[in-house]
């Protein structure tokens, strides 16, 4: 027998054999070693099987699986184990008709291969509160401008060769858009916490919040205080660049607003305010971590002078007796003003840190992680900026995290530790390093080439993969493959964010960037029916949904800068903010899209349909990327439906969406659908 003959009854039995539910009852906890755990899986109602449970890494390690229990189609196998010390990674094996096969994360399958094999770390632990919460990412200077005094101002100083220029709400993108301020702060996230209540946000994650000279701030100027620009100046005076001088000795306005310990103090305690304020909301707050490179602008380099004070200690690029000399890797070059650091590819402007050569640094960025989550700030936890990349080998990147994780840990236990990568994560996802990661390539890129036809940047086309539902599926089901139940369920699933183009503009189909084809170009030919099967996907998807701010309101844009714009306050795309909002509020009616199984169900051409179930909740999402309505016959016996009906609970299509007025009725464990043209649905049972 073989398993592309889907039409034997014997295939339609084993292909009912779905992922085990092992680590789902003891949520948000993996068992500890010694614990016995009752192993469970379930068949199409057949006395054939036998089924085994192994453990990879033991010897002895082949479990016989009994039958238990049999509910009309089905069959349910047990076996309880012993939890061992150590990770474990185990599959099971099929017998039939004499025949092996075996199941694992790819599936039902003829051949072994350890990427797919299930992964369980005893004694892992992980923030409830993080499965499944709608997130939303802020790029604050862009968001909303609560308190205009402490707006940037026009040639306040000078970066990368550009003054910094303040612009009104409503300009578009600029030339050096890294040195153009707009005036969102804190105040503004603080006065819209009513905003994203009502979106149904459970947790924001701002892009960095520390004293740097940039837009984006991933240039640290200052670990230990929020850049007064976002927070509150009470110590002005000083001046202004000249146009005939750009020398920052002269911007004494920037100098005094920057390291003035009042204005610093005045922000952190404003930064206080805020965090209490979201919590009272029920919204956690999630900052940018920023630790493989600083700032030239920071007071350990100090390339700009601003803290080149009588008595201060001088910076690394003035003097090679600075205290800080060891923060950096140094290639040479000659003093003072030693250009010959390493920057992060390249960059000048982002020293990369040198954690191998001082403890000091080591032990100070550590603090830091562990400051902003204690009291009296009580943050709720990290994103980590290129995380993968800090220290100069894999051996330091490791010890790092894991000091940095038991550092934040001890301070929060409930804090999450969020990671920026691309590829392989799971040799950090261990229960002692990363809870979990930005989930790019289990969401963000394949989710786009689905439904767009470009990737994620809007710079590449591949017009085969679009609709293409088996490869979106074979990707999806590959790298999920390396994160763990608790990773998976806590992963940052995004259509957008500061680093790729929007997703409304990626619905056109076109490449471009800013620079190149303009702004204008990003808005054209947008497909709103798109961009909504894509909403519909993010809020059912197993992981958290990361709107990225604006999303909702309809902004489009290239890769950054453009990405960037500013929220559209009064002329926002109320259709789409509504979806968001009812689809936010389905979440929280339907548990089971926080924590339940996944089960992909008919993928044909363009079509695309899974379940999210638990014994009591089923929700069933189809989605129709063709031009052209289609009749599919869904499987709802794989995720225990076989008869009654299912509530519509949203439908999109023709620019708009609404709750379908009608039932949806399955027979012998069969719906028969009828999807028009880029449309999606959303269906929705609970059962006693």
């Amino acid at each position: 027998m073989k398993l592309q003959y889907q039409n034997d009854s014997n295939f339609f039995a084993l292909q009912a054999i779905f992922t085990d539910e092992t680590l789902q009852f003891v949520s948000p906890y993996d068992p500890n070693p010694g614990d016995v755990v009752t192993f469970k899986l379930r068949a199409a109602a057949n006395n054939n099987y036998k089924i085994h449970l192994h453990f990879c890494d033991e010897v002895n390690s082949v479990y016989l699986m009994t039958q238990v229990e049999n509910k009309g189609m089905f069959d349910f196998y047990n076996v309880s184990v012993t939890i061992p010390a150590g990770p474990i990674r185990y599959f099971y094996s099929i017998v039939c008709d004499g025949q092996t096969f075996y199941y694992n994360k790819q599936g039902l399958c003829e051949s072994l291969f350890d990427h797919y094999n299930f992964r369980l770390i005893p004694g892992l632990k992980t923030p409830s509160w993080a499965k499944g919460a709608v997130m939303y990412q802020i790029f604050i200077d862009r968001f909303h401008n609560g308190d205009p005094t402490n707006d940037v101002i026009s040639h306040e100083y000078a970066y990368l060769g550009v003054t910094a220029k303040a612009l009104p709400w409503d300009k578009e993108i600029t030339v050096g858009d890294f040195c153009n301020f707009y005036g969102g702060d804190l105040q503004g996230i603080m006065d819209k916490l009513g905003y994203l209540k009502d979106l149904g946000v459970e947790a924001v994650y701002l892009n960095p919040t520390f004293v740097s000279p940039s837009s984006h701030k991933y240039d640290i100027q200052d670990y230990d205080y929020i850049d007064p620009h976002f927070g509150v100046i009470k110590k002005y005076g000083g001046d202004v660049l000249r146009f005939e001088k750009v020398d920052n000795k002269y911007a004494t306005r920037y100098r005094k607003r920057t390291t003035s310990k009042l204005n610093l103090e005045a922000s952190n305690e404003l930064m206080i305010q805020f965090i209490h304020k979201a919590h009272e909301n029920g919204i956690k707050v999630i900052l940018d971590g920023v630790f493989n490179h600083c700032g030239s602008f920071n007071k350990w380099m100090d390339v700009a002078g601003f803290y080149n004070y009588e008595g201060e200690p001088a910076g690394a690029y003035h003097s090679i007796d600075s205290p800080y000399h060891n923060y950096f890797i140094w290639h040479g070059g000659e003093w003072p003003n030693n250009k010959s650091y390493e920057g992060w590819w390249s960059n000048s402007n982002h020293p990369k840190l040198n954690f191998e050569s001082s403890e000091e640094l080591f032990d100070y960025i550590l603090e830091v992680g562990k400051k902003w989550v204690s009291p009296p700030y009580n943050a709720d936890g990290w994103r980590l900026d290129v995380a993968a990349d800090l220290g100069s080998s894999p051996e330091t990147n490791h010890k790092f995290w894991r000091k940095f994780y038991m550092a934040v840990k001890s301070a929060n236990p409930d804090a999450i530790i969020l990671a920026e990568h691309y590829g392989d994560p799971s040799s950090w996802l261990n229960g002692k390093e990363w809870d979990t990661i930005m989930n790019y390539d289990a969401f963000m890129e394949p989710i786009t080439w689905f439904l767009t036809g470009v990737n994620k940047h809007s710079d590449e086309n591949r017009p085969y993969l679009k609709n293409d539902g088996q490869a979106f599926e074979n990707s999806m089901r590959h790298h999920m493959a390396y994160l763990n139940v608790h990773a998976l369920q806590m992963a940052m699933n995004q259509l957008s964010n500061h680093d790729h183009s929007r997703f409304l503009t990626r619905t056109n189909g076109n490449i471009g960037r800013w620079h190149t084809v303009g702004p204008r170009a990003a808005e054209a030919g947008i497909n709103k029916n798109i961009m909504m099967e894509a909403i519909v996907f993010q809020m059912t998807w197993p992981g958290a949904p990361t709107i990225y701010y604006g999303d909702e309101a309809g902004l489009a844009g290239w890769t950054d800068p453009d990405n960037r714009r500013t929220f559209p306050w009064g002329s926002e795309d109320i259709i789409l903010t509504n979806l968001h909002k009812s689809l936010t509020t389905i979440r929280k009616n339907y548990p089971v899209l926080r924590h339940g199984s996944m089960e992909f169900l008919f993928t044909d051409y363009g079509f695309i349909s899974y379940g999210r179930w638990d014994k009591k909740q089923k929700i069933i999402v189809a989605i129709n990327n063709g031009d052209k309505p289609i009749e599919a016959n869904i499987p709802l016996w794989k995720v225990e439906v076989f008869e009654g009906q299912l509530t519509g609970l949203i439908i999109t299509g023709n620019d708009t969406f609404h709750q379908p007025c009608q039932n949806y009725y399955v027979n012998n464990g069969q719906l028969k659908l009828t999807l028009s043209a880029q449309n999606a649905i959303v269906l929705g049972v609970t059962t006693e």
